[in-house]
């Protein structure tokens, strides 16, 4: 079995949107519960 998941469409896109409203990358993450460091690659 994977250990890693793909985002999916609607995490991308409420990245997108948090990043556009100045979000950094830790509260996006935690929003999300995703590693900032994967955040920061999208």
């Amino acid at each position: 079995m994977n250990p890693y998941q793909h985002l999916t469409t609607g995490e991308r896109e409420r990245i997108f949107v948090m990043h556009e409203q100045g979000e950094t990358l830790e509260v996006i993450g935690r929003e999300l519960k995703r590693s900032p460091s994967t955040i920061s690659r999208e």
